[in-house]
């Protein structure tokens, strides 16, 4: 406490508590850094200014900044830990084992260095822009992602890094962080699975001028993702593309019944070419069909009527053909009846119970050289 002769002699009472730092003016000129204490400090005529810390807060910030590392630069270096990044550089600061903050390129940082143990890691970002996989996990943890940027790629697929849109490296999956600092950094990431890709409605002209829609469906894999995204723009579009093309062409080559008739064909002509094609930019492409042929309502309706005639052709040629066995069975029976009498009267024993299983009475009337001389009367039983 500050006693009225303390006054008179022009002495000041300074208390620094142990969390506190203090820095000392005498007439404006910077005089000192005061530790944890007590401090007797002259004052004459209100000429002492005291600045005071709070190590809570370790960032030294301050309007004497410059002129205590100009004018008292040993005081400077034994009270602070500064810090600098050049243009390509990224520091990570650790305050007694946590992370502390992340300090960008081209920056200064001024620490009380008591308000540590400090460990500064710098980075140097020009020859590689990613993180190591540690690091990343604790500055997402810390909650000091500013600086960096996360791309998972997941299994059964590629990712395609991409720096100031040059092609760096192609990466496996996992989760990648790299420095988001003065560069452009772009991850594509390419599908490797097996999709299917269907080609729906597309119109094609025949030779016969007819015009049909038809539905293509196909099955590919990217195997060589670089040239897949390198080489055209989208690579599903590019087959979708080339589906089209190839089964436009051929389909346009053939008449409608060639179509019909020769649909298997077509689908391998067409296909053929399709998977040479999306071999050049890394796509392989299995399986290929023309799935249906839809024909306008007019085209079915006569194809129906042709299909309804040549069934009903068909028909008649087997009711015919049936009729011709018949008759045929009948010529060869009555040969045989002609050059066997008993085989004949077998035959009109047959049908006589035929016609007496119909009738109350028959009567027949035979020469005498015939099956029965006398009225014969038959009744049912």
């Amino acid at each position: 406490m500050t006693t009225i002769l303390d006054k008179v002699l022009g002495r000041e009472r300074v208390l620094v508590r142990e969390n506190e730092r203090a820095l000392t003016l005498h007439k404006g000129e910077l005089k000192a850094v005061l530790l944890p204490g007590e401090h007797w400090l002259a004052n004459r005529n209100q000429s002492l200014e005291v600045s005071r810390h709070d190590l809570k807060n370790p960032e030294f910030v301050s309007a004497y900044e410059k002129a205590l590392f100009d004018k008292l630069p040993d005081v400077a270096a034994r009270h602070f830990t500064v810090i600098r990044t050049g243009r390509t550089e990224v520091a990570v600061i650790e305050r007694d084992g946590n992370l502390h903050s992340v300090l960008a390129p081209d920056r200064k940082l001024v620490l009380w260095t008591d308000a540590g143990p400090w460990k500064v890691t710098v980075v140097d970002t020009s020859a590689d822009l990613a993180i190591d996989p540690a690091v990343m996990r604790r500055l997402g943890q810390a909650r000091k992602a500013e600086l960096m940027s996360v791309h998972p790629v997941v299994d059964g697929q590629a990712g395609l890094l991409f720096i100031d849109g040059v092609l760096v490296r192609t990466l496996a999956a996992g989760v990648h962080g790299f420095w988001n600092v003065g560069r452009m950094v772009q991850i594509k990431v390419v599908d490797l699975k097996r999709q299917s890709l269907d080609v729906a409605g597309q119109e094609v002209l025949t030779k016969d001028r007819v015009t049909i829609r038809v539905n293509i469906a196909a099955e590919y894999r990217v195997v060589d993702p670089v040239k897949a995204v390198s080489a055209v723009k989208d690579f599903s579009e590019a087959l979708y593309r080339a589906l089209q093309y190839a089964f436009r062409k051929t389909l346009g080559a053939l008449t409608l019944d060639q179509i019909l008739e020769k649909k298997v064909t077509v689908d391998e002509e067409a296909a053929a070419k399709v998977r040479a094609d999306m071999a050049e930019i890394g796509v392989e492409v299995s399986d290929i069909a023309l799935k249906d042929v839809i024909l306008p309502g007019e085209m079915r309706e006569i194809l129906n009527q042709v299909v309804s005639a040549e069934k009903q052709a068909e028909a008649n040629v087997i009711r015919r053909r049936e009729e011709t066995n018949a008759t045929r069975s009948l010529l060869n029976t009555a040969r045989v009846m002609a050059e066997n009498p008993v085989m004949l009267r077998l035959k009109e024993l047959e049908a006589l119970e035929t016609i007496a299983g119909k009738v109350e009475r028959l009567t027949v009337h035979n020469g005498t050289g015939g099956l029965l001389n006398d009225l014969v009367k038959l009744r049912d039983s």
